[in-house]
């Protein structure tokens, strides 16, 4: 094999679209690249999925390895012909290990039907008591042990329906303070503290048998004090620590390379080039054409220059040809439907995580006898980036549906999802003039604009209910006599399971 193509092999790319161009074609083909992200972008139905997977994999004449983000709650790319799941702090919440290997199964059947052989999940970063911006609802909680059973568990249960599991983001970033999408996070722990309350779980990982593994890309100077050397770029975290005294085996991959932590460091090209000094397999380059050919030129220009070696070069390509060979067939199981039980799966997962953040309120509960309103945010802006199932497309629909069963015929307010100044306005109006407002609150302690809209419906609502439908962290931001709820994400499953909690003494007197 050429150096060019053994290069290709160590390349993951995304697309811009959800149908196949002679650009992307022309992509893949002069790049040699191996794999192929799919995005949210690449998604519309199952049909143009499989014409797009077929149609790029007969151009080439070879085989792709095909990926995608299929975490569960707010992370999901590929949204029909599966089951939409809870967050995976639902899923630590709700206490049920097996429930989760279940999930993982399920999750396999169907991305194997919709051609995907890899997922890169689970998330494996621990909750600290510092806020992370972009972990949040996405790990199974603060415990270590707890995280380390839960992603085994799903790993199993992934691997087991032929899908490769990939756990991430090592060595830990559940307490990152920043979005590494956005910029450079730093995190000042040392190895005793990793040890301690991060890296179990990938240690768990690994015994179960995972087949990738994801790195970070914050800094850590405390485990490499190497300037602008983030997880990513760091030969002492990923070759001696994580390949050596770890002895992990199996293929690493680097995040996408196009994300803003690295691009205050360094271009794309030189990125990639020091993510495979690092000891990474795989490197992923998700958005632009521009910056994947940049990407491919560079790193096929360190190891003709011999700045990086070939013999790393030829094993990185082992691990990825035993990768690949796991995968011999695009399709498998039948045309793409969600699993059966997924749905019943999903409910119970979201039903056992429900959880109060303030106390019950008798006031409220009465309130709800007469005029209600409902203050909803307009999820549908989100959805040319984001997964919305159907049923939430039409806002006014779905929370009129939702309340249905408990007798409320609700005022609807739609509001942005972060709401301007005469949305507001008229959310605050809608409250004043009723007897009980449900407020769906979308991320009070991050967005100002909802901050705002929180407090001028605790200021005009004679009687308040919040389902929080991020982070639970919204809930030191209620008044004293607001009652709050969480499911820990805002599926339909987790919204029906937090409205049902906090309904109840409604739906007794709707049934009475």
């Amino acid at each position: 094999m050429t150096v060019e193509a053994l290069v290709g092999r160590r390349l993951m790319f995304g697309l811009p679209g959800p149908d196949l161009t002679g650009a992307d074609i022309q992509l893949f083909r002069e790049t040699q690249a191996a794999g192929l992200m799919l995005y949210r972008r690449n998604f519309e139905t199952p049909g143009r999925l499989h014409r797009l997977l077929t149609g790029l994999e007969e151009a080439l004449g070879r085989r792709l390895l095909v990926a995608t983000d299929h975490e569960g709650g707010r992370v999901i790319m590929l949204g029909r012909a599966v089951t939409i799941f809870p967050d995976n702090l639902a899923a630590g919440t709700a206490g049920e290990v097996n429930f989760v290997n279940r999930q993982g199964l399920f999750e396999g059947r169907e991305l194997r039907r919709l051609g995907v052989d890899v997922n890169f999940s689970p998330v494996l970063d621990v909750l600290t008591e510092r806020y992370s911006p972009n972990i949040g609802i996405r790990s199974y909680g603060k415990d270590a042990g707890l995280v380390a059973r839960y992603g085994a568990a799903r790993i199993r249960g992934l691997q087991s329906a032929g899908i490769s599991a990939c756990a991430k983001h090592f060595p830990g970033k559940g307490h990152a303070t920043k979005d590494a999408h956005l910029g450079l996070p730093v995190i000042d722990s040392d190895w005793s503290e990793m040890h301690a309350a991060h890296v179990p779980p990938f240690l768990a990982a690994i015994e179960a048998g995972v087949d990738c593994i994801m790195t970070s890309h914050p800094l850590y100077p405390r485990l490499d004090p190497a300037p602008d050397t983030p997880a990513t770029f760091s030969r002492l975290i990923v070759e001696e620590y994580l390949r050596g005294e770890i002895g992990y085996r199996g293929v690493i991959v680097s995040d996408d390379l196009e994300m803003g932590a690295v691009a205050e460091i360094c271009p794309v090209g030189e990125a990639t080039v020091r993510a495979a000094a690092a000891g990474h397999d795989l490197l992923l380059v998700c958005h632009t054409p521009a910056r994947q050919r940049e990407a491919h030129a560079a790193l096929l220009d360190a190891y003709r220059s011999g700045r990086l070696p070939l013999r790393g070069l030829d094993q990185s390509v082992v691990r990825l040809d035993a990768l690949q060979a796991k995968h011999t067939r695009r399709f498998d199981g039948g045309p793409p439907r969600p699993e059966r039980d997924g749905e019943t799966l999903a409910k119970a997962l979201a039903t056992r995580a429900v959880t109060p953040v303030t106390p019950p309120s008798a006031a409220f509960s009465r309130a709800l006898n007469g005029k209600v309103a409902a203050v909803f945010p307009r999820l549908s802006s989100l959805a040319d980036r984001i997964t919305i199932e159907d049923a939430m497309l039409d806002e006014a629909r779905f929370v009129t549906h939702a309340l249905a069963p408990y007798g409320i015929e609700p005022v609807v307010e739609v509001v942005g999802v972060e709401p301007d100044e005469a949305e507001i306005g008229r959310a605050a109006t809608a409250a004043g003039g009723t007897d009980a407002t449900i407020l769906f609150l979308y991320d009070a302690h991050l967005y100002a604009s909802n901050r705002a809209l929180l407090d001028a419906l605790q200021k005009s609502a004679r009687s308040l209910g919040v389902v929080l439908m991020r982070d639970p962290w919204d809930a030191e931001c209620l008044a004293p006599g607001v009652v709050g709820i969480t499911a820990y994400g805002w599926r339909r499953c987790q919204l029906d399971a937090a409205l049902a909690r906090l309904l109840a003494p409604a739906r007794a007197k709707a049934g009475a």
